[in-house]
């Protein structure tokens, strides 16, 4: 559960720190007070999108502190999976900064990301507000409750896993399948250009190697003379002496002295060192005089493989590596196409049979849908019932639709509310105060079914008042004794039957606004249940009546 949550900086909070508590938590406050700031904040350390915006007025950063105590198996094994740290009291320490140009979050303090915080956090609180009741409106949405309440999410992974396969085969076969002209131009396409690069006999490294050459050849007399010039200045020729011989000379006086003087001897070892250098360098040189002369055939082969490699490149791809890469790709694409026909039917034959194999499980799973959808809607009604609406009829309507993503059903919400009405779509007849009763109806059935150690309710009492509040109220104190529960009202009755209530709460100081929440006693308690029901001045019997609401809810 939620145990302590603190906010720094974010919009008109300066700084919050709430201990929530098991059961039912209220939060309440003026409009415009803050109560959506503390949602946002929970939303930041769950991993939701948050923006830059809800940096407070000159502050540089905003930080947001989540701890959870007593976390369940699940959560666990999500810290495993994400190679978190476990903490050994099963707390949970989630924080998240958020600053102009970056968000830094943090797991029991391991850095980590917004990706892992939401996957996370889903596991953690789950939210309702109004968002819910619209999306109650949408058809789309009323097969997922079905699935849920049946524990059928394993039946529909599978199913869903399989009708994406068959999606994938389909979209092979309509590419094997394609213009038979098409297929033979592009084969002819294929060869030709399988055949110029074959006969290319293209090596890596070739190219540079071939260009060096050239520039070796355009320049054939200067590097020979100069190589013969070199060599002649290292060996000498009839009427001069080279350096080797000198070298040599040197060599021989130092070392006949090298007795008689330690610096003559270490001389004479460098002179030595030199003298054998100067001579591998001379048989190289030697070595690189060419007595072939110069070869201009061998210049004319080079310049043609030359402008043969620079045409291929504008087709295939600058490096030999690359047009080597294109070749590979080329032979790959041939064969394909070239067994395309072996394959298409091979293709056939497994979409055949993944297609009977997701129909029957597409049927099994409408059969169960079905069966479930009656459990469902028994409890649906019964919670509706207690939500003041006795007369109610709550229906899953199913029809028959092609194999889809969803099996082979499509499933609509229909409701009566009223005596002598024939259930009907819930988007068309159902008021703003019957969708809130009908959401709570669902979440407090799915309640038995999810994991979820806290649940949070935005003002899930819209359009509710009366009577019918004061069993929502009753609904909800019901649902958190086995969940810790938080709910952000304006209605009396829901306060009145709060374990811990908090009121939010905004003043102005030296011209900024500043956001407090205090956990209210008794007095404060009844104080805010008076000035709710009052809407202005507060009087003794306002107070006492709040005092008795509180009361009855305790009895």
């Amino acid at each position: 559960m939620l145990s302590l949550l603190k906010i720094d900086n974010i919009a008109i909070i300066e700084s919050a720190e709430i201990e929530f508590s098991r059961g039912f938590n209220v939060l309440s406050g003026e409009t415009g007070a803050g109560k959506s700031i503390i949602l946002d904040s929970i939303n930041a350390v769950l991993g939701f999108r948050t923006s830059r915006e809800l940096i407070r007025t000159g502050a540089t950063e905003a930080r947001v502190t989540a701890l959870f105590s007593c976390i369940s198996e699940s959560v666990e094994k999500k810290l495993e999976a994400l190679s978190i740290p476990l903490s050994p009291d099963k707390t949970l320490l989630v924080s998240r900064v958020i600053s102009p140009d970056k968000n830094v979050c943090k797991v029991n303090n391991t850095l980590t990301n917004v990706t892992a915080l939401r996957e996370i956090g889903s596991e953690l609180i789950s939210i309702h507000g109004q968002q819910d009741n619209r999306e109650l409106l949408n058809s789309e949405t009323h097969i997922s409750y079905i699935d849920s309440i049946g524990d059928l999410t394993e039946l529909v992974e599978e199913y869903t896993e399989l009708y994406n396969e068959l999606l994938g085969i389909k979209t092979q076969i309509k590419r094997l399948s394609g213009n038979r002209e098409e297929k033979a131009r592009k084969i002819d396409i294929l060869s030709y250009q399988i055949d110029e690069l074959e006969k290319a006999e293209i090596n890596p490294g070739e190219w540079e190697s071939l260009k060096n050459r050239r520039t070796e050849l355009q320049n054939f007399e200067k590097i020979q003379e100069s190589l013969s010039a070199s060599y002649d200045a290292l060996y000498g020729g009839d009427s001069y002496k080279g350096a080797v011989e000198m070298v040599s000379g040197a060599f021989r006086e130092l070392s006949s002295i090298s007795k008689f003087s330690t610096d003559a001897q270490a001389i004479s070892e460098k002179l030595g060192d030199l003298y054998y250098e100067l001579s591998d360098i001379a048989d190289t040189i030697r070595d690189n005089i060419s007595g072939d002369g110069y070869n201009p055939l061998e210049l004319e082969e080079i310049e043609n493989r030359l402008d043969l490699l620079y045409k291929l490149s504008k087709k295939y791809g600058e490096t030999e590596e690359d047009m080597l890469s294109f070749l590979e790709n080329a032979k790959k694409e041939l064969g394909e196409i070239s067994l395309s026909d072996e394959v298409l039917d091979e293709l056939k034959v497994e979409y055949k049979n993944k297609l009977a194999k997701a129909q029957a499980l597409a049927e099994k799973l409408s059969q169960q849908r079905k069966a479930e959808a009656k459990i469902f809607c028994e409890k649906v009604c019964e919670e509706l019932r207690f939500l003041d609406m006795p007369n109610v009829e709550f229906l899953v309507d199913f029809k028959a639709v092609d194999l889809c993503e969803n099996g082979i059903d499509s499933a609509e919400f229909f409701i009566s509310a009223n005596v002598g009405e024939i259930p009907k779509p819930i988007a068309k007849i159902a008021s703003g105060g019957e969708l809130s009763r009908i959401m709570l109806a669902l979440k407090t059935v799915l309640a038995h079914k999810d994991k979820i150690d806290t649940m949070i309710f935005d003002e899930i009492d819209a359009g509710v008042s009366g009577r019918a509040a004061l069993k929502v109220a009753s609904k909800l104190k019901g649902v958190s004794e086995g969940k810790q529960v938080l709910c952000v009202t304006h209605l009396a009755q829901l306060m009145s039957y709060a374990d811990s209530h908090y009121l939010i709460e905004k003043a102005v100081r030296d011209g900024k606004t500043y956001t407090g929440v205090t956990l209210l006693d008794l007095e404060g308690r009844t104080k805010e249940i008076a000035r709710i029901t009052s809407g202005g001045e507060i009087t003794q019997t306002q107070l006492d009546n709040a005092l008795e609401m509180i009361n009855n809810a305790r009895g």
